[in-house]
């Protein structure tokens, strides 16, 4: 999943000027495209001036219905099923049921979909 620092274009100004550093900097430093000591001090002092991380990953839906399952759709044409009450969750892939996951607990549930995401 990729991140950013998003600010605002005056908080990006500020940033250029207390640094003395380009737009390309400052833009590399708040696209984590630069681990750099300095590339750091920027996104701290922007997360400081009221910047905020944003998280971007592939969409994908999500329903519920009243039969206590949750199913998500990928992009790539893989769909999810979790079964709220037992706790599992069945991968399909081309119609197919490829795998099956006992006592899922929500947090694996990226790991799961990186996993069905990546089915080719």
């Amino acid at each position: 999943m990729e991140k950013k620092i998003s600010v605002t274009r005056e908080n990006r100004e500020f940033l250029m000027k207390a640094f003395n550093v380009t737009e390309r900097m400052v833009f590399k430093a708040l696209a984590f495209q630069s681990d750099t000591d300095l590339a750091k001090k920027i996104r701290r002092l922007a997360l400081q001036r009221g910047g905020f991380i944003v998280n971007i990953g592939p969409a994908l839906e999500c329903f519920h219905d009243s039969d206590n399952f949750m199913y998500q759709y990928l992009p790539n044409g893989a769909i999810l099923e979790f079964n709220k009450n037992t706790g599992s969750c069945d991968a399909f892939f081309e119609g197919e049921c490829v795998k099956h996951w006992d006592g899922v607990m929500t947090s694996v549930i990226n790991d799961i979909q990186n996993w069905a995401g990546a089915l080719k």
